[in-house]
């Protein structure tokens, strides 16, 4: 095994990673609530509202094909928390060769579909916690990944977090 040459800052919250989980739940319910006022009206009464019910629908669907198209390349190394499973390897082809968190992007771009759809400010805000909130979830993440996976330090350098060619 190999040994992660930064020591991690972030906290485990839990063996396996759980409290992680449960926080990013939380923050996805939040988004979710934030949605609804929204999302009782749906009629778009402008062409700027009708703009931000197509591109959410299309972030929506998007952010789904994204979270699905991760589930299915992680196989069985597939589990909710962010420690690796003990018998789990390490993926790199499928989306994860463009991206190292293809499901978190997914959520992200997904909830932002649905503060667009909904024009709500409040889930924008929301859908931005997500985002931070991930971002630090994957930073543990990837020292567990790290710590397991000798080749993962050349993976991360050839690969980006969240957005291809970009972030």
């Amino acid at each position: 095994m190999a040994t992660s040459r930064r020591p991690q800052r972030l906290p485990d919250l839990g063996p396996r990673g759980e409290g992680w989980v449960l926080g990013q739940f939380v923050l996805l319910a939040l988004v979710l609530v934030a949605c609804l006022p929204g999302l009782a009206s749906l009629g778009p009464r402008s062409s700027a509202e009708w703009v931000a019910v197509v591109v959410g629908v299309a972030a929506m669907a998007a952010g789904g094909l994204v979270v699905l198209s991760g589930f299915r390349d992680l196989g069985r190394s597939l589990t909710p928390m962010p420690r690796p499973l003990d018998d789990a390897g390490l993926v790199e082809d499928g989306i994860y060769a463009r991206i190292r968190h293809p499901i978190y992007a997914g959520l992200v771009l997904g909830a932002l579909g649905s503060s667009a759809l909904a024009r709500s400010l409040p889930a924008v805000a929301a859908t931005l916690l997500l985002a931070i909130y991930l971002d630090l979830k994957s930073r543990r993440e990837e020292g567990w990944l790290a710590d397991r996976y000798p080749g993962y330090d050349a993976y991360r350098s050839r690969t980006r977090r969240f957005l291809p060619g970009i972030y």
